[in-house]
């Protein structure tokens, strides 16, 4: 399974085997990392699971789509080149060690 490395605003890292094709968001729900929220469970209708990407994965995600583009504008922390909506990224073995950074709030 691959990692995703979850890292909270005060620089504390969890790391979970999330499984392949399951995406960021449900990898932190199902273990219970606070800092992502997802309020509407993963439909990219609420910007609640917004997430930075560590620098070194962002060309290996897919391109981001009109509508996470439109809800990150609409993130409650600054949006930031390297944001993403965390439901937005499904787990791969290219994404193998992936580590995602939560902004200091989702709401």
């Amino acid at each position: 399974m691959p990692l995703v490395n979850y890292v909270d605003h005060g620089g504390n890292s969890t790391p979970i085997d999330v499984p392949a094709n399951d995406s960021v968001m449900e990898g932190a729900i199902a273990n219970g990392v606070e800092g992502i929220v997802a309020e509407c469970g993963g439909s990219a209708m609420c910007a609640t699971c917004h997430v930075y990407v560590r620098e070194e994965f962002l060309a290996l995600l897919p391109p981001m789509g009109e509508v996470e583009d439109t809800m990150l504008d609409l993130t409650a922390s600054e949006r930031r080149d390297n944001s993403r909506l965390s439901c937005q990224i499904r787990m791969s073995d290219a994404l193998d060690g992936l580590t995602v950074e939560m902004p200091e709030a989702q709401t």
